[in-house]
């Protein structure tokens, strides 16, 4: 467990690297005393130091939730984020690759909320009776932590969270079998990945459950009008400067987005 003045200096590694899109070294490597509770810790600082600076959570992002997911970043468990109001970008937008670090981007699907979700014991029935909408979405992740990472450092740094950008044809949770819900992904006209949204836990509701289970010990309740991003069923696609990324979800339409 870190103290006070260690979790402090995190923090400012993390603000540093953000700022100059220069990944810090690996708070694991620095601290090799941290816990799991130290990185939610630092994580939740750090979304209270974005909100006093005129953000506003919209929702959660919840990564490493399918087995392409974890084989790419060799963590094998879910973790979770937050989602800022000045991460939301529509269809088609043009982003600065300048802004991130290492970007890269996946294909998911969002979840709107409705009705409040609170754990324990949420489960796949309560998620989709919760549930408004269902959107297809690009997520951009991005690392302000150096390569090899462990959960500590993906945990800390928001869960690798940069972006999301939603697109496509919003769907009613019952519309469609969401576990068939396929993602042919896109770089510069070439396929690099397609997926089956069943990859995230067998059913992406399953990750929204996960994400209320995990918060209940906090007395944290996902909120209506939230948005929850259930997480990748593909492994994450790199960018460089000049690429346009295009998610094509079948009958749920596409979204896309341009790094210059």
């Amino acid at each position: 467990m870190l103290n006070e003045e260690q979790r402090r200096q995190a923090i400012a590694s993390l603000e540093e690297a953000h700022r100059t899109k220069v990944p810090c070294v690996q708070l694991s490597q620095t601290y090799p005393d941290i816990e799991i509770a130290d990185s939610y810790a630092i994580s939740s600082a750090l979304a209270e130091a974005r909100v006093a600076q005129g953000a506003t959570i919209i929702g959660h992002k919840i990564g490493l939730t399918s087995k392409a997911m974890q084989a790419s970043t060799g963590i094998d468990e879910p973790d979770y984020g937050y989602l800022f109001s000045d991460q939301l970008l529509n269809d088609g937008a043009i982003v600065k690759h300048a802004d991130f670090c290492v970007p890269r981007v996946e294909p998911e699907l969002t979840f709107i909320l409705k009705e409040p979700l609170k754990g324990p014991n949420v489960g796949l029935i309560d998620v989709m009776r919760a549930t408004e909408y269902v959107v297809p979405s690009i997520e951009i992740i991005d690392a302000r932590v150096q390569n090899p990472r462990k959960i500590f450092d993906t945990i800390a740094d928001n869960g690798a969270g940069a972006g999301i950008v939603l697109g496509g044809r919003p769907v009613r949770p019952d519309d469609v079998d969401l576990r068939w819900v396929g993602a042919v992904l896109y770089r510069n006209s070439e396929i690099e990945e397609t997926g089956l949204a069943a990859g995230v836990l067998g059913h992406p509701a399953m990750a929204i459950a996960w994400l209320a289970n995990k918060l209940a010990p906090f007395d944290i309740t996902l909120e209506p009008g939230h948005m929850m991003l259930s997480g990748s069923f593909t492994r994450p696609v790199w960018v460089e400067k000049g690429d346009t990324l295009h998610a094509d979800f079948g009958p749920l339409g596409s979204v896309a987005v341009q790094f210059v």
